[in-house]
């Protein structure tokens, strides 16, 4: 219901998830502590964890390497500069606004500003007829990129976290081996998984029975999620790696004898389990927190410094006639990856004490809201002033 209302309103179908969990999560507040147990509750918790990892395959399904690889020198140093100044600007922010915490806490604060939702921004260009104009491509392209180094920013500063929850110090050489096994095995997982996934497929493509894409498929997804682990890196790095690499020409012989592409076939297994992630996540939000000071005034902040950040990458869309504000503005919405990375804080801890609490996590829900929320309309204007 959720998800309709907001479909309705021109809005993103992720907002009205996100919003339907604010409020069932806000019921407690009555005194009935009728829906709580599912906050805790361990099978809704392994449903929105799966629920992630297919929601990054399906974001890497979307693109392809080569995709990668053309959209250019403007896409990639749009892509830098729209990680590297949010990052800066939310651990100011948390410097600034929250003295009393670790400088983890500052630096996690930071990488959740550092992604752009690609899903949200390719709904909004493709509803407009845009899909295809030169800045279009631009911002998909750097959003994609965007996704890889914000994962792999999460990944260091995740690593980072647990290293001093355990009293290990940590070095600048330590941090460059974490950030190069980072980028070792999303290379190795993109080098390896483009030239091993069409001999997987190819024999898959032999056996008879029903659903053995999808098997293969979703077996490939967990199996790239598994190696991240292994390595020290989130989950959701290998799902997506694991999208990035597979191709519609992998499954040429599946749909040649009349069988669904892969996104079709995946597609109600998202539409199942996704939203219970939304869902949960908004559930986390308590409504209490408002009641304190300093939240707002954290949530504010971060708003901000995510869209002033995100206008920052549009200068690097140099040697080409490309309208930078549309560009900048593209790239605002954080969506279900920013909710993503704050999900990863709640897990992280340091002496005993989470990085993200939940003030700190209903600070960044609301950073999502409204980045997705004026998204749409404000790119839609600039669209129509250009024109």
């Amino acid at each position: 219901m959720g998800g309709d209302i907001a479909t309705r309103l021109g809005q993103p179908a992720v907002l009205g998830e996100l919003i339907a969990g604010v409020l069932l999560g806000s019921l407690d507040l009555l005194g009935t502590g009728a829906l709580e147990f599912i906050q805790t509750d361990v099978t809704v918790d392994v449903l929105a964890r799966l629920g992630v990892l297919i929601l990054l395959f399906e974001v890497g399904l979307e693109s392809t390497v080569p995709e990668m690889m053309k959209v250019g020198p403007a896409s990639l140093l749009v892509a830098v500069l729209g990680v590297l100044t949010p990052f800066a600007l939310g651990w100011g922010v948390g410097a600034l606004l929250l003295p009393g915490h670790s400088v983890y806490v500052h630096a996690f604060l930071g990488a959740t500003l550092t992604a752009t939702s690609v899903g949200i921004t390719a709904r909004v260009l493709r509803d407009l007829g845009r899909s295809n104009s030169a800045e279009a491509k631009v911002i998909l392209g750097a959003a994609v990129i965007d996704d890889v180094l914000g994962l792999v920013i999460l990944a260091v500063v995740a690593a980072v976290i647990s290293a001093a929850d355990t009293g290990q110090a940590f070095s600048t050489a330590q941090i460059a081996l974490i950030l190069g096994k980072a980028i070792l095995f999303l290379v190795g997982a993109l080098v390896l998984g483009a030239s091993l996934s069409p001999r997987v497929f190819g024999f898959a493509s032999r056996l008879q029975g029903r659903g053995v894409l999808l098997a293969v498929a979703l077996a490939f997804c967990f199996a790239l999620s598994w190696v991240a682990a292994l390595v020290g890196l989130a989950p959701i790095v290998g799902a997506y790696a694991a999208g990035l690499v597979l191709e519609k020409a992998h499954f040429r012989r599946f749909t040649d004898r009349g069988e669904h592409q892969l996104e079709e076939l995946i597609s109600p297994i998202s539409s199942f389990l996704v939203p219970v992630f939304f869902v949960l996540m908004g559930m986390r939000v308590g409504l209490e927190v408002f009641a304190e000071s300093g939240v707002l005034l954290l949530a504010a902040a971060l708003t901000l410094a995510a869209i002033l950040g995100k206008q920052a990458c549009s200068l690097g869309a140099i040697g080409q006639k490309l309208d930078r504000l549309t560009i900048g503005l593209g790239m605002i919405p954080r969506g279900e990856v920013g909710l993503i990375f704050a999900n990863v804080g709640l897990g992280l801890t340091i002496a005993g004490e989470r990085v993200v609490d939940q003030a700190i996590f209903s600070a960044v829900v609301i950073m999502v809201i409204v980045t997705t929320l004026v998204t749409p309309p404000a790119l839609k204007w600039s669209l129509g002033r250009k024109r």
